[in-house]
């Protein structure tokens, strides 16, 4: 028997990996959250990255994926990290209008002495340095880049710099990642990682309403406003600042029942999720490519037991070549 549609004032529950698109009228506010399941743990899992690391890229995951859903064209959003800290890169790489990867480089050494002493926070890890937003539409079409300070501040509150300086629209986001420990199907223990996210931004019809918030943009926004803020933005604001980090990972919670807790007494209208894939877009003819760019005697240099190997620093694949392959084309 098929599954019975939902009716009038019914809905499914988008559950993991889904982005819902929210908007509370009330408040002249819309937005996007978030629950991260199977596909940030396939990721974290295929590299085993120690938990702190993990934590840190299940964040960057989760912005990503925020940010990336709400483009309207065919291209690429990136986020990219250059750091003095313990974490030295990270690099998520949404491909519109739905595949996700990424990838974490570390200094051990410096990591286990981080951990050693405690400073673990995703801002620590980070150290100072930039985090850059790429948007690349693709052939023909000028990158756009964005670029804020790693400062010892949050993901959240660098994001909220970014949308400031770039679209110039009030911002708050709410990022979180958890591990979760359960049992499987025959009852042995079980760990996975969850991340979750959400982002609301004050969109008001009048244009005056958009001014009080003194929104400067550009390298000299120092953030502080000298106007009054609006009393829906306010109200918005903190009630999105009520959020409890477990509350953006628990299953038990999911996106519909959060935005609900948080805006029911305005009225939030949830729209069609959108589904996201932990899918890289590495292939063995691009890897190939790359090759052929390189001399006759870097590519015999590269040879080991007479192949060579190139492994996606995503996805892990290996990809494996004969040199007469490449000098071939």
């Amino acid at each position: 028997m098929a599954d019975k549609a939902p009716g009038l004032g019914e809905f499914d529950f988008a559950g993991d990996d889904k982005v819902v698109p929210f908007q509370v009228e009330g408040m002249d506010v819309r937005g996007r959250a978030v629950q991260l399941g199977p596909l940030v743990n396939t990721i974290l899992a295929r590299h085993d990255y120690p938990a702190p690391v993990a934590r840190l890229l299940a964040e960057a995951i989760a912005l990503t994926v925020l940010i990336g859903t709400s483009l309207k064209f065919e291209g690429k959003f990136v986020l990219q990290t250059k750091s003095d800290g313990p974490v030295d890169l990270l690099v998520v790489d949404f491909a519109t209008p739905e595949n996700v990867r990424a990838y974490a480089r570390f200094n051990e050494e410096a990591l286990a002495a981080a951990v050693a002493e405690g400073h673990i926070s995703p801002e620590q890890l980070l150290g100072t340095g930039i985090l850059a937003f790429t948007i690349d539409q693709g052939n023909f079409m000028q990158p756009y880049q964005g670029i804020v300070p790693l400062d010892g501040t949050s993901l959240e509150d660098i994001a909220g710099v970014y949308f400031r300086q770039s679209e110039q629209i009030p911002t708050r986001v709410r990022l979180g990642a958890a591990e979760l420990y359960d049992r499987d199907e025959d009852g042995k223990p079980r760990h996975s990682w969850r991340a979750g996210g959400l982002i609301a931004q004050f969109l008001p019809e009048a244009p005056e309403r958009m001014r009080q918030q003194d929104l400067h943009g550009g390298d000299g926004d120092t953030g502080e406003a000298t106007h009054s803020e609006d009393d829906a933005w306010t109200e918005a604001r903190m009630l999105v600042d009520t959020i409890d980090a477990d509350e953006l990972t628990d299953p038990a919670i999911g996106t519909e029942r959060l935005l609900f807790r948080l805006f029911h007494e305005r009225g939030v209208r949830v729209y069609p999720p959108q589904a996201v894939f932990d899918r890289c877009s590495c292939s063995r003819d691009k890897i190939k490519g790359v090759l052929q760019g390189f001399s006759k005697d870097e590519i015999e240099a590269s040879e080991e037991d007479d192949a060579i190997s190139v492994t996606c620093e995503f996805c892990s694949t290996t990809y494996k070549y004969q040199a007469e392959e490449i000098l071939a084309a």
